[in-house]
């Protein structure tokens, strides 16, 4: 039986949270898609529903009434299924090209993720990319020293964030019998709901994900004072979304892990509203 006082397994998202600093490449390659089109949309559209399966990701995008009317302006009618089906088909041909490019392994997670191997605790993980993505993306992040013990998609489980399935997949997997001594962790509100609605504990990422959606580099470059409004912004969309904690990245987890500890230790469960 595993011991319910203790953290059994952490299940990372990986765009913005393990990998690609900022949640760049999904974000470039669906605006791709829309150009190819003739419709322009905004980084901040392409970014408003980051981390749902990416085909459910572009029907939202279409959908909505902004770019639904330019949509229209362009091509003479409404948006159909066909449509996100083209759409979709394209955006997996262009991300599978560029993904090994544009997917690095964000600094400290190598790290963080062997300190709690050492610790006993599993590595799970849950994404919006497609097995075929993954197959190109798990290798590379290998290389660099950053490899899950189980990795879900959405296409294995019938659906994908906000839906608990690819949790649920992750414990069974992973061979964890009591959901309430995981962790998920992960930079958007889908992947907070995705935590919650599986009752596990909930960790946002603010400073390297899609809520920032900036390089290291460029962040860093940010004068400090927009660096924290930036930063304040991010971690107070992720509080708002329920998170049990919020840092700023996966390097900086381990003191919010130690609280969730305690908290399990107090009797605490993740379903308990946050204090």
């Amino acid at each position: 039986m595993i011991n319910n006082k203790k953290i059994a397994a952490v299940i990372f998202d990986w765009a913005g949270t393990t990998v690609d600093h900022g949640s760049l490449a999904p974000v470039r390659v669906i605006r791709r898609v829309f150009e190819s089109r003739g419709v322009q949309i905004s980084e901040a559209e392409a970014r408003r529903d980051m981390g749902v399966p990416k085909r459910d990701h572009i029907e939202r995008i279409v959908s909505s009434a902004a770019v639904s009317h330019r949509w229209r302006e362009k091509n003479g009618k409404a948006p159909g299924a066909s449509d996100v089906d083209a759409m979709f088909a394209e955006f997996v041909q262009l991300q599978q090209e560029s993904l090994v490019r544009d997917s690095s392994v964000i600094e400290g997670v190598a790290e963080m993720v062997a300190t709690l191997r050492k610790r006993g605790i599993k590595i799970g993980s849950t994404t919006g990319y497609t097995r075929e993505m993954m197959d190109l993306l798990v290798p590379v992040a290998a290389a660099s020293g950053y490899r899950a013990d189980c990795i879900i998609t959405p296409d294995e489980v019938g659906g994908g964030r906000p839906h608990p399935w690819m949790i649920f997949q992750n414990a069974i997997k992973l061979g964890i019998d009591q959901l309430s001594t995981i962790v998920k962790i992960g930079d958007t509100i889908s992947d907070i709901e995705e935590g919650l609605n599986a009752d596990v504990w909930t960790i946002g990422i603010a400073r390297t994900g899609n809520l920032i959606g900036m390089t290291a580099k460029d962040f860093a470059a940010l004068p400090r004072n927009e660096q924290q409004s930036r930063l304040e912004h991010a971690r107070t969309v992720l509080r708002d979304a329920g998170a049990h904690e919020v840092v700023d990245s996966v390097a900086e987890c381990k003191p919010a892990l130690e609280r969730i500890e305690q908290w399990m230790r107090d009797g605490r469960s993740p379903t308990v509203p946050r204090i």
